[in-house]
């Protein structure tokens, strides 16, 4: 599976993004799916999960009731919707995708994921 991590950029303080995660390869339906962030001299962290049909969700607290993650399957693209963005929000994203083989469970840990795509910077200035 190979991702490819699109959307980021340069918005203002209470603006809005979307991060898409579109993948190659067949069943990507089966596949959980993270998105990550790093900000700069800081570890990465998990910013929001979604499990293989989207029926279950996580969300870090520092993103909850902003951030939404959300799949289509279809598409093979799974989507971060960001609202309310702070600067502290300014990180390098990331997805990544393990194959759960339809476990119903999202997967949180970053260490549990096989496949990564290659970053899309979000800056929120204020």
């Amino acid at each position: 599976v190979q991702l490819q991590a699109s959307g980021g950029g340069l918005v203002q303080a209470g603006g809005s993004l979307r991060l898409s995660c579109v993948a190659s390869g067949q069943s990507f339906s089966r596949y959980a799916v993270g998105w990550f962030r790093q900000a700069p001299g800081k570890e990465r962290e998990t910013a929001a999960a979604i499990n293989w049909s989207g029926s279950r969700t996580y969300y870090a607290d520092s993103v909850k009731d902003r951030f939404t993650i959300s799949r289509d399957n279809a598409k093979n693209t799974v989507y971060l919707q960001m609202n309310s963005l702070k600067p502290e929000d300014t990180a390098v994203y990331y997805c990544a995708a393990v194959d759960s083989k339809y476990m119903s469970k999202y997967v949180s840990q970053s260490e549990d994921y096989e496949y990564w795509g290659q970053g899309t910077l979000v800056t929120v200035s204020s």
